[in-house]
């Protein structure tokens, strides 16, 4: 009789911890940034209407996030940065690439999971506050024959300002058995900036990236 008893607490006490949701998890995989930009014109002296554009860039990516109940959780993404190519658009898109900048997004997300705590699909909305820190922009060859006041056998520098936007996102929890699972989102971030030379013009532009992740990971 005691056995059997020690057998039920034992079973009740694994199958609790089964269905507790609060806990951590973390992932790994692989985010692409794609800006969607919309540019303003660059300040004289340059050529009338000089705008730009931004490629995108993905990276492997880690995710730690602590699950605070059923149903509200706080994801943090990690990552090196991104390194994104500078277009040269409107009047001077055909000079081609004209400098390089590396972000570093900095976000953390509030995620509401929709549905069971053990259902097999769980879809979940988040919000997320964001700082994208620039660092390492720099001008190519094209750009300094560009600029008209680039000094003479010298190079022009850029300077990109880092910014706070906010982040909103739709996900997919697939959850492949009691500790792993499968996550896929989507976010968006609201952001503008503004780019100045070394030679003193600038250029105000709406980045507003699609951040799209894809990761595996464990709880523990």
């Amino acid at each position: 009789m005691k056995k059997n008893l020690l057998a039920l607490a034992l079973m009740g006490a694994f199958t609790g911890a089964w269905a507790q949701s609060a806990g951590w998890l973390i992932q790994g995989g692989i985010t692409n940034i794609a800006p969607s930009v919309s540019s303003g014109t660059l300040s004289a002296p340059s050529p009338s209407g000089t705008t730009v554009g931004v490629g995108g860039d993905t990276q492997p990516t880690l995710q730690l996030t602590y699950v605070y109940n059923d149903h509200w959780s706080v994801a943090v993404p990690l990552g090196a940065g991104f390194k994104h190519k500078l277009y040269g658009t409107g009047a001077i898109s055909n000079t081609g690439q004209i400098g390089t900048v590396t972000a570093l997004p900095m976000t953390v997300f509030g995620q509401y999971r929709f549905g069971e705590v053990n259902a097999k699909f769980r879809p979940y909305g988040m919000l997320g506050l964001s700082y994208a820190y620039f660092h390492d922009a720099k001008g190519s060859a094209a750009l300094n024959g560009l600029n008209p006041i680039n000094p003479s056998g010298g190079s022009t520098g850029l300077k990109v300002d880092s910014k706070f936007a906010l982040s909103p996102g739709l996900g997919m929890f697939i959850r492949l058995d009691d500790r792993w699972f499968v996550d896929v989102s989507y976010a968006k971030t609201f952001l503008k900036t503004t780019t100045t030379l070394s030679t003193g013009q600038s250029i105000q532009t709406t980045l507003n990236p699609g951040i799209t992740t894809v990761g595996v990971g464990m709880r523990f």
